[in-house]
């Protein structure tokens, strides 16, 4: 495939751009909150 030729990309609406950011956001809030939960709990190979 020539240089020249690009995939032409459709650029998101404004409203799936913020929907997807919130989403983005709620995803890292939810593993920094499941993180804290695991906080000081013994995962080592023998607690199994």
């Amino acid at each position: 495939m020539p240089v020249a030729q690009k995939a032409v990309v459709a650029a998101p609406s404004p409203r799936e751009f913020i929907v997807r950011h919130l989403a983005m956001f709620a995803a890292a809030a939810l593993f920094v909150f499941v993180l804290s939960l695991t906080y000081g709990l013994d995962l080592s190979p023998g607690f199994f």
